[in-house]
């Protein structure tokens, strides 16, 4: 089987890259391991952002997440990844998640 490609949305990219180096490098882990078909090792489902979305949880001095979604044949999407600096997830940051998922819906309709 071969790796699923990743598709980020809106500044996911760019938001994983400004975590700290060592929460930077377990995301790149977990999300390896997402391409190879296999689970993070702590991740929880996110029904509240959208249908099959997940978050990547990381702790590394504080807490970070990346929200994604596996469940598309094509790809993996990675939708939002943000500090977390209360126990319960910030409105915000679901509020991202949800849009970035429709964009997601909308980037596979485009597909060819």
């Amino acid at each position: 089987m071969d790796d699923k490609t990743i598709v980020w949305i809106g500044s996911a990219r760019d938001d994983v890259r400004r975590f700290p180096r060592e929460a930077r490098r377990k995301a790149g882990l977990e999300l390896r391991a997402v391409q190879r078909g296999q689970e993070p090792t702590d991740f929880k489902p996110i029904p509240s952002v959208g249908a099959g979305v997940y978050e990547i949880r990381i702790h590394v001095h504080d807490a970070y997440r990346v929200f994604y979604v596996a469940k598309f044949e094509e790809a993996i999407y990675v939708l939002h990844a943000f500090q977390k600096k209360t126990q319960k997830t910030a409105k915000h940051d679901i509020e991202i998640g949800r849009q970035r998922y429709r964009t997601a819906q909308h980037c596979r309709q485009a597909r060819p």
